[in-house]
């Protein structure tokens, strides 16, 4: 039986080895880090050394770091605490930046991207010049579909340069690409652990130093406790945070590694392109993260795609996970101008810590097989096991 392959690291990546160890090891401790206890003060001084480590891995005080169940908490956080009511989000955002500043009672404005999925810089200086009241602007720093990279600091420059709070999604970045607080010139920054990882259920929202310098944190959005400096309330999940505070230590290491990923990609692109030339690559025209490709099988339906692969023991993904069990076409690639028959053909595949060459192969050779057999003649109707999809 072949090894099941899994390439959907942006989705979630495996926890690494020494993070389960570590979390294994935390379930036993028993003291509530609120208590004044010997067990108490353990498990405090745990937490407070896993803040350290997620504050290096943006080189900030460890002050800074609230830890949150997640990356989607910390984006609700940075827009439901700032105290702004007028939101200006690139129209490639995470669904739980969307939604959070729609259900918000104030004005939201959709930056539009260009083919490439870049925000328009210009749009967004004009729409803060005019904007007449504060506002936040936020902007996330790598997309989680395409892998496309955004010009963050410029945005946020921008932003500071109108009085605008600025707030990066950064939770696809580490381990892929450089991340530094201040380089990027944000506000906030939501991170999440299970992407480069960590365990599942825990992140934290980073804040920038204007926001302390200026007392502008986030307004508690979870009362009725004084953790997290009184930031978000709630008893910290010990071994979650303790797992997250190992992980981003060991992603430290990670960016030597992205060379190596980028190449498998890119070979994975480059033969795919040299077996079906109509085939798509989104994003290949700038920077991306190393890891990530999203592309299309003319003539395919995504979701048949995602369910040959899974027959042939190859976990590949039809856009973001949490939309993933909706037959609905990509906001991403809507916004970059791509045609709905087109969004609909798409897939996203994206390597990791643990990706090898060989798996990278197995995928293409069952890309070509699966194209061959059904991208003259597709049936969008097919069942996937009714009909025999597997590639192999």
């Amino acid at each position: 039986m072949t090894k099941p392959i899994y390439l959907d690291y942006n989705a979630s990546a495996p926890v690494k080895p020494m993070v389960a160890r570590v979390f294994a090891r935390a379930l036993e401790d028993i003291g509530n880090p609120s208590s004044v206890h010997g067990y108490g003060r353990k498990a405090r001084k745990a937490i407070e050394d896993a803040r350290a480590r997620v504050a290096a891995l943006l080189d900030v005080d460890p002050e800074r770091v609230i830890f949150t169940s997640g990356g989607t908490e910390a984006n609700n956080l940075a827009l439901a605490g700032c105290g702004r009511r007028h939101f200006l989000l690139s129209a490639v955002e995470h669904a739980s930046v969307l939604e959070a500043a729609r259900r918000r009672d104030g004005r939201t404005v959709s930056l539009p991207v260009d083919a490439d999925g870049l925000v328009d810089l210009d749009r967004l200086e004009a729409a803060l010049a005019g904007a007449g009241e504060p506002a936040l602007v936020s902007v996330m720093l790598a997309n989680n579909e395409t892998g496309v990279v955004q010009p963050v600091a410029r945005a946020a420059e921008i932003a500071r340069k109108h009085g605008a709070l600025f707030h990066c999604d950064a939770v696809q970045a580490p381990g892929r690409i450089p991340l530094d607080l201040r380089a990027l010139g944000a506000d906030y920054v939501s991170l999440s652990a299970h992407k480069f990882g960590g365990p599942k259920g825990v992140g934290a929202l980073v804040l920038g130093a204007r926001v302390l310098g200026a007392r502008a944190e986030p307004a508690p959005q979870l009362i009725g406790g004084g953790q997290e400096r009184g930031r978000r309330a709630g008893t910290e999940n010990l071994p979650g945070i303790v797992g997250f505070g190992v992980a981003a230590e060991l992603t430290q290491g990670e960016l030597e590694s992205a060379p190596g990923l980028a190449r498998l990609r890119d070979g994975l692109e480059r033969r795919i392109g040299a077996a079906a030339p109509d085939a798509r690559v989104f994003g290949a025209g700038v920077a991306r993260l190393p890891n990530t490709s999203c592309l299309t099988m003319p003539g395919v339906r995504s979701e048949t795609q995602v369910m040959a692969f899974d027959l042939d023991g190859v976990a590949v993904s039809a856009g973001a996970a949490c939309s993933s069990g909706k037959v609905e076409a990509s906001h991403v690639l809507g916004a970059m101008g791509v045609a709905e028959d087109e969004t609909r053909c798409a897939i996203r595949v994206s390597l990791g810590w643990a990706t090898v060459p060989e798996e990278v192969d197995r995928f293409v050779e069952l890309w070509k097989a699966l194209h061959r057999r059904l991208g003259a003649c597709p049936d969008e109707r097919v069942d996937a096991r009714a009909n025999g999809l597997s590639a192999a």
